[in-house]
């Protein structure tokens, strides 16, 4: 089975999204890419409205892109002209269109899409597709859950599903391979530990969810990241977890924005590589004014080769740039990657993408970066062929920018890397922040405070209403109840 894994966002050369062109469907043509003189560089690109997640089919030539209100299917059978298959947008659940779909999972002939990725009001739940045929996807099932899904994972005919509300933050299990949808197991961090109840529900979110081999690998942002059980899928049990603060710490914290935004902690995306021994755990975070360590987050590796007794290896350290608070636009924190076969392949927003020797955990090794800080923000990076190609997917969806949705494909080699200016030093995306959105906005009132600001981890791709009236984003803060 494919493993998912995540990349950071953007898209192409500082194109403000208009309201009109936000719901047109991607184009079918892919665009060339300017090559230059030495220096890593893409193979290939093709703009997709809306991208957010990105995983690759078990053919390891068909990827499909989650893209607001549905998502994408593309060939990718030749990395350096992808070809979109079909598009199925406007997706609805109950004769509501399913809005701020943000993560699309597969494996197999299955697919399934979740949303919407963050917490308000409309229509809630998944629908499933069987894509033998990628180009021609087809509707098998669909279920409404009532609670927003930022993250799930299909694993087999199982899908593990977030299931955050402002009372708990579960782990929900459902079959989606018989003809009805079926619930068949939860594990609740808050069972586990019941005092991270008196925290604010984004002090504990369970932002992701990761399975391979009946271990199921969840990003539990301060709490930390734990290992469960679901061999047993109906009985899922505890096993380790790793964490870089304490629920005693985060009782002394007056603001909760702090926590959320700020290192230690902020555990957004786990997973393994394909032994099940090196886990990495990306912390997603920005620079708040407070104490140290006031930077944006990098990723941690782990030795779970005895996933009881999980051991700190290495760290590799974010790019580091001029505005690195959250409004700034200049993200440069870790978002989601993936391992394989000694490698890690990373994306870090508008700091770009970059492969990792981790081979050796303790010194890790930067093999190749790519980034166009104008025209690009990843929101993921997957392994196509591997030791031949990966993919990245860059997104609208980063507050005071004007980017365009877009899938990149990248050469896996040793780069000869075009020696990139100090992301310490001033640059034109560094240091202006005027590159700002004009369509930026709510897409819908917050559930209980109607806050506009960006929540750290749950920024997304606002809903594409019905008519295609436009492509807002999702910006908003506060105590939010499902």
């Amino acid at each position: 089975m494919e493993r998912r894994a995540f990349l950071a966002t953007s898209g192409a050369a500082g194109l403000a999204l208009s309201l009109s062109s936000a719901g047109a469907g991607a184009s079918s043509r892919s665009s060339p890419v300017v090559r230059q003189e030495g220096g890593y560089e893409p193979l290939g690109r093709i703009p997709v409205s809306g991208a957010a997640e990105a995983v690759v089919a078990d053919d390891g030539e068909t990827v499909a892109v989650a893209v607001a209100t549905g998502f994408v299917t593309v060939d990718m059978s030749d990395p350096a002209d992808p070809t979109i298959l079909a598009e199925e947008r406007d997706i609805e659940l109950q004769g509501e269109t399913l809005s701020q779909i943000l993560d699309v999972t597969v494996d197999g002939d299955r697919l399934v899409v979740a949303g919407p990725a963050n917490p308000g009001p409309g229509i809630k739940g998944f629908r499933c597709y069987d894509v033998s045929d990628p180009a021609d996807p087809v509707s098998v099932g669909a279920y409404e859950t009532g609670y927003h899904i930022h993250n799930c994972y299909l694993e087999d005919e199982l899908l593990f599903v977030a299931a955050n509300t402002q009372r708990e933050n579960p782990l929900v299990i459902y079959d989606v391979g018989g003809d009805e949808i079926t619930h068949v197991g939860t594990w609740s961090l808050l069972d586990r530990e019941p005092g991270w109840r008196d925290t604010n529900m984004f002090a504990r979110y369970l932002h992701d969810v990761y399975v391979q081999d009946g271990m199921a690998y969840l990003a539990h942002w301060n709490a930390g990241t734990y290992l469960v059980d679901v061999s047993d899928p109906t009985e899922p049990e505890y096993v380790s977890h790793v964490a870089e603060t304490t629920l005693a710490e985060q009782r002394e914290i007056d603001d909760w924005r702090d926590a959320a935004y700020g290192l230690p902690g902020n555990d957004h995306y786990a997973a393994v590589d394909e032994t099940g021994d090196l886990m990495a755990v990306g912390r997603e975070a920005w620079a708040t004014g407070g104490p140290a360590p006031d930077r944006p987050g990098g990723i941690d590796l782990y030795d779970v080769s005895d996933p009881a007794e999980p051991v700190h290896r290495g760290s590799i350290d974010p790019p580091r740039t001029t505005d690195e608070s959250q409004s700034g636009g200049t993200w440069t924190t870790s978002h989601n990657f993936e391992l394989r076969d000694g490698r890690l392949y990373s994306s870090w927003y508008r700091a770009g993408v970059k492969i990792h020797d981790v081979s050796d955990p303790a010194d890790p090794e930067q093999l190749a970066w790519w980034r166009d800080p104008a025209e690009t923000g990843f929101w993921t990076a997957r392994v196509l062929e591997p030791g031949e190609t990966f993919l990245a997917s860059s997104t609208e969806a980063i507050s005071n920018t004007s980017l365009e949705g877009a899938l990149y494909t990248f050469p896996i080699e040793e780069g000869e890397q075009a020696d990139p200016p100090s992301l310490q030093e001033p640059t034109s995306w560094g240091a202006d922040s005027s590159e700002t959105n004009e369509t930026s906005g709510s897409a819908n009132e917050s559930e209980a405070d109607g806050g506009d600001d960006s929540i750290p981890g749950f920024t997304g791709l606002g809903g594409l209403a019905v008519g295609g009236i436009g492509l807002e984003w999702l910006r908003r803060r506060g105590n939010v109840q499902d």
